[in-house]
């Protein structure tokens, strides 16, 4: 247990034995192991005079939150009663908060949908960027983080810790390294996505940047030669959309991980329009995006137009003619 994770109260020993199975089953659980900190501490507080959790103290923690959003409390709240739930186990007496006590969550944010034309277009408009001195590789850079957002869909994480070394010109594939759950994985490519990144490293030849296997591939000159961050890829993006007049139903711009939305309609669409075994293929495009199962992925699959009619005529042209129009009888009878 390193300093960043330890634990002071009398409950200790049952925090540290929850955190370390959590991450010992491959979750990094690293905002429930704050929560869990905050409690912690708040239990320890000599000024508070709790020395286990009760409902009393629960109460009197929840107090601590209140400047949170409430979806944040929630989500904290039910680090909590998770913990509990684990405690019970040996401990069948011990504290269980109601989860129906518990603030709301937040509405879900509604993804932007990319279209195909939309795509075509930012990566236009990226390859038209000018180059500061400060950022030489500025267009290819930026278009090739767009190429990938949207044809691999991959995290932006995920994006922004690429190595060069982790481009494998034989065998056409990117390894993503330890992302979440600590799984590593390789994401076969295209001819088309290849191409782009092999036009990406002539252009770092020609510009003598550097090409060694541990340097970054979304390169950013302003930060030594560093990986872009999140902000600083998305304010580079923010320029390009409004160019582009692409905004939400809200008006306003989407965010980066809405191509990882976009990614999984798009190819949920193509299969529906080539006739595919939709079912055969969402494990697949599970494994593709790292995801431990296809339930998380039906997260990503969004039923919008036009995915919306491609499934109404393919349920039309298998199961149309068993479906008789409704008659009313005479008078508007049944």
């Amino acid at each position: 247990m390193t300093p960043a994770t330890a634990f002071c109260s009398l409950l200790a020993p049952i925090f540290k034995r929850y955190v370390n199975l959590k991450r010992t089953l491959g979750r990094r659980f690293a905002e429930p192991t704050r929560t869990l900190q905050s409690l912690d501490r708040f239990l320890h507080d000599e000024s508070h005079r709790y020395p286990d959790l009760n409902a009393n103290a629960f109460r009197a923690w929840r107090q601590t939150q209140e400047g949170l959003a409430s979806g944040t409390r929630r989500d904290r709240m039910m680090d909590i009663y998770r913990f509990c739930l684990y405690r019970r186990r040996t401990e069948p007496r011990s504290f269980l908060p109601d989860p129906d006590t518990f603030p709301q969550r937040h509405q879900p944010l509604i993804p932007y949908i990319f279209s195909e034309a939309e795509v075509a277009r930012l990566l236009r408009a990226a390859s038209s960027l000018t180059r500061p001195p400060s950022s030489p590789l500025r267009p290819e850079v930026i278009r090739l983080a767009i190429v990938l957002l949207f044809t691999t869909g991959i995290r932006r994480g995920e994006l922004l810790r690429l190595r060069l070394s982790d481009y494998n010109r034989q065998d056409s594939t990117l390894l993503i390294r330890e992302s979440k759950f600590h799984k590593s994985r390789l994401l076969p490519i295209n001819g088309g996505i290849a191409g782009e990144i092999e036009s990406y490293l002539r252009a770092r030849k020609r510009h003598r940047l550097p090409v060694s296997a541990d340097a970054a591939f979304i390169w950013n000159s302003v930060q030594g030669g560093r990986a872009y961050n999140g902000p600083g890829l998305q304010m580079c993006l923010r320029p390009l959309l409004r160019q582009c007049g692409i905004l939400t139903s809200k008006g306003k711009l989407p965010r980066i991980h809405d191509a990882r939305h976009s990614f999984a309609v798009n190819a949920l669409l193509r299969w529906y329009r080539i006739g595919a075994d939709v079912d055969a293929k969402l494990p697949l495009l599970a494994t593709y995006m790292g995801h431990c199962s296809a339930a998380s992925t039906h997260y990503y699959l969004h039923f919008i137009e036009p995915l919306r009619s491609a499934a109404s005529k393919r349920f039309d042209s298998c199961y149309g003619n068993l479906v008789a129009p409704f008659q009313t009888g005479k008078g508007g009878g049944r």
